[in-house]
């Protein structure tokens, strides 16, 4: 479909053009990443193209930002005609490489580039198990290699039988020289914050896996040592009904405010005093990222990658008394506290403590600023483009 791409020092295969896959429809974390490495990628001189649904949020904000859309909206996972009209538009677009992004993407990338000799990169986003059967045998039997942005969710690849030499680990990035200012006092207020709050703030999509019914279930017992705090949950999704329900049912619907999506979410996240995230399954929490970068503490639940975001030595269950983690862990590698999936007294407790105690909040903002270093959205994409040179590399052999 190209003709061979060119040389890098050292032997490796330079792309030249690819095409990143991800037809979801909102704006989530996973589509967030998509439009940063296209940037990053074609700051490095590599032609990136982003496959999405016309009028979705992601091919809009590529568009905006210069990135050139192949619209793609397939009607189900294996649409033919979809995969047909993402073959033609590799050929036209002399694509060297194709990345997809997300799981529909992966049977969509495999497809279009079947008998083509076009190499399919896929990247995996979530640390649940792989769906068995023979179609997912396919479609990721066809991956040259699979990017796991975490070890855990790399763990859960090799379950699955992915071999272990097809598949590697690249975190997600964000980007550290654009970081947001905190929303002033006026946006707080129009949230439903009340003045002088002690804020606490979760930037998730309102679905089961985020498990925001056991941050409300936590909001009693913090209460009762943090009378002023309120929550802010920031996201859409299709639990929010149920979730407001459930915040009467616990009378604290006066100290939980739904905004739903926001798109000044990251300056909402740097007002928070803490922010927290309770996911039941994670691939690795890119709020997380941001959340520290931005310098705010971080309370969140020991699941998938997000050990490997606050760090590995964190100990489930919160923060000793001393500021480091249990155990004897060092302060300077803990950006936050850990606390077990599902567990409301737990959550409670760390974020009763990071709230009160102001020396804690100041050493787990230093160490999550120190920390947030290791995951910027430039190192992903030279990863990435690493992997790309090495599958590029072998396909040419």
């Amino acid at each position: 479909m190209s003709d061979a791409p060119p040389q890098r020092g050292g032997g490796r295969t330079a792309p030249r053009v690819v095409v990143h896959v991800d037809t979801e429809r909102g704006w989530r974390g996973g589509e967030r990443q998509v439009l940063l490495l296209a940037q990053a990628l074609a700051r490095r001189g590599v032609r990136s193209l982003v496959a999405a649904r016309p009028d979705e949020p992601l091919a809009l904000r590529a568009a905006a930002c210069g990135i050139e859309v192949i619209p793609c909206a397939p009607a189900f996972e294996g649409d033919p005609a979809a995969a047909m009209g993402l073959r033609r538009a590799l050929r036209r677009v002399h694509a060297d490489l194709v990345h997809a992004h997300t799981g529909h993407a992966v049977m969509l990338g495999a497809l279009a580039t079947w008998r083509t000799g076009m190499p399919l990169v896929v990247t995996r986003r979530v640390s649940r198990a792989l769906r068995g059967g023979p179609v997912t045998t396919w479609k990721y039997g066809r991956a040259a290699m699979t990017i796991a942005i975490s070890r855990a969710v790399a763990d859960t690849l090799h379950r699955a039988g992915v071999p272990a030499q097809r598949v590697t680990v690249v975190p997600s990035g964000i980007d550290l020289t654009v970081l947001p200012a905190p929303a002033d006092a006026s946006t707080v207020r129009a949230c439903g914050v009340p003045p002088g709050a002690a804020l606490v703030v979760m930037v998730a999509a309102l679905t089961a896996e985020k498990d925001h019914a056991t941050a409300l279930a936590s909001l009693p017992a913090v209460r009762e040592r943090v009378p002023s705090v309120h929550l802010l949950i920031v996201g859409g999704g299709p639990l929010r009904t149920e979730l407001e329900r459930v915040a009467r049912t616990l009378h604290v619907a006066e100290h939980v405010t739904f905004t739903g999506h926001r798109d000044d979410a990251g300056s909402l996240l740097a007002a928070a005093r803490v922010v927290a995230l309770t996911s039941r399954s994670e691939g690795l929490g890119s709020t997380l990222l941001e959340a520290m970068a931005l310098g705010v503490p971080v309370v969140a639940t020991a699941v998938g990658g997000i050990p490997e975001v606050i760090g590995d030595s964190a100990h489930v269950g919160g923060i000793a008394e001393h500021g480091a983690p249990e155990h004897g862990a060092a302060v300077a590698d803990v950006a936050g506290a850990l606390v077990p999936s599902g567990d409301p007294p737990a959550l409670a407790d760390a974020l009763a403590r990071v709230l009160t105690d102001d020396a804690l909040r100041d050493r787990l903002s230093r160490a999550g600023q120190q920390r947030a270093q290791r995951f910027s959205i430039e190192r992903t994409a030279d990863e990435t483009l690493a992997v790309y040179e090495r599958v590029l590399a072998s396909a040419s052999r």
